[in-house]
């Protein structure tokens, strides 16, 4: 349910634009496939079962299918999210997790925390994927103090969640959890994709602290550049669905987007094929069936290699998806894809003005120059237009769920990250 009670502090608005030189050049993370950061790596190259740097949620969705990758979850199954964790937080369905060290005798964690922010219609599982695969795991490995906020399921009580709840209550009430929590006097702010954009605006209402670094990473915050470049041209229609489409009436009418609802049919659809598949199969029974002779060789090469075992994990992923809050799909729409708000400095929360050159603290802005999902060009405009002295613009070459978890992230992002995060947060 919606809670009303938080405001954030007032703030001066001004209208100056920095442009350092990290914004006017692109720095690129180019590599081969296949790398290895601090014993995590993807492995050689295995063909359709595995995931490429340029992946998105379309090409996996449609491979996971064509290769009857949706067969072997049915039959097979994966584990995500293994890395372990407490909830410290709770409010209402969201839940703050901190997570902890395999290794309970590891070293002490890094001074300033690490808040990891998803999205929230997609899991934020994909953060933790699997051993071997996990941003998580690699972070902690690294000595960073690593905390999650999960939003949980919406349900139809949950219609009415808005912007303004996600951000100054949910965001701000895991912040300061955090720092009870850890000890700490600031945090650093983690966020992908939309989860990367509520960080954003987040450091735009509180540029007085306790915030330290922020990290985005697919995050759009123009979302209708004037140039939108090969793969945003999509966004050319989303600017004008202003004149055929009413965000409004998803609250009025269905209370949350059913995204989930998707998610259910296919599911259910490939259990139902998974059933008719393994029938078929095992004509004589489980005993004498070559068919389950051949699932357990892929289960035990799952066990053995992390890029088929990352595969399986992000095929689930793609097709598990939460319902879209109702009131949030109106603004996120409305005043985002359609009236380009944000970025324009004319997006308001409970009577604050979200203006993106307010935000003062670090900033390593990172976008997927094959991302068709949050293309280059929404991006690009938060380091250019933030105040701090300290930002950075990194384009890596990989696709928009690719330079998560795929080669381009273990073998040259995740390494980025931390080199760039470890002086910024204490030794």
């Amino acid at each position: 349910m919606p809670n009303n009670t938080m405001t954030p502090p007032p703030h001066t608005p001004g209208d100056m634009l920095l442009h350092d030189r990290a914004t006017s050049g692109e720095a690129k993370l180019d590599h081969e496939g296949g790398g290895q950061a601090n014993g995590f790596g993807l492995g050689p190259f295995v063909g359709p079962l595995g995931i490429f740097d340029y992946d998105d949620p379309v090409s996996i969705r449609a491979r996971k299918y064509a290769t009857g990758t949706h067969v072997l979850l049915e039959e097979i199954g994966v584990e995500t999210e293994a890395t372990p964790r407490e909830v410290v937080w709770t409010k209402n369905k969201a839940r703050l997790y901190r997570y902890r060290p395999a290794d309970q005798a590891a070293g002490e964690r890094r001074p300033v925390p690490v808040l990891l922010m998803y999205g929230f219609v997609l899991k934020p599982y994909v953060l933790d994927l699997v051993p071997g695969n996990s941003l998580v795991e690699y972070l902690l490995e690294e000595g960073f103090d690593v905390y999650l906020l999960d939003f949980g399921l919406s349900g139809h009580v949950d219609a009415r969640l808005s912007l303004e709840d996600l951000v100054l209550n949910y965001m701000h009430g895991a912040v300061q959890n955090i720092l009870e929590t850890s000890g700490a006097k600031e945090v650093s702010l983690f966020g992908q994709s939309q989860g990367g954009t509520l960080c954003a605006m987040y450091a735009s209402l509180f540029p007085g602290g306790p915030l330290k670094n922020l990290i985005l990473l697919s995050t759009p915050t123009e979302f209708a550049p004037l140039n939108p470049g090969l793969l945003g041209l999509w966004t050319l229609a989303s600017r004008t669905s202003g004149a055929y489409f009413d965000p409004a009436i998803v609250p009025r009418f269905f209370g949350n987007l059913p995204t989930d609802l998707a998610s259910q049919v296919i599911n259910s659809a490939s259990s139902l094929q998974g059933t008719a598949v393994g029938m078929v199969a095992r004509p004589l029974g489980r005993r004498l069936s070559i068919y389950d002779t051949a699932l357990q060789a892929v289960r035990e090469w799952a066990k053995r290699d992390v890029s088929v075992r990352s595969w399986l994990a992000v095929g689930k992923w793609v097709d598990d998806a939460a319902p879209f809050p109702g009131e949030t799909f109106r603004r996120w729409v409305g005043d985002f894809y359609q009236r380009d708000k944000l970025i324009k400095g004319e997006m308001k929360l409970r009577g604050h003005r979200v203006d993106i050159r307010n935000i003062r603290c670090a900033i390593l802005n990172v976008s997927g120059k094959w991302d068709c999902t949050v293309p280059p060009a929404q991006t690009k405009a938060t380091t250019a237009r933030t105040r701090g002295q300290d930002k950075e613009y990194v384009s890596v070459n990989a696709g928009h769920v690719g330079m998560l978890v795929g080669p381009a992230a273990v073998g040259s992002l995740w390494p980025r990250l931390r080199d760039w995060l470890a002086p910024r947060s204490g030794q």
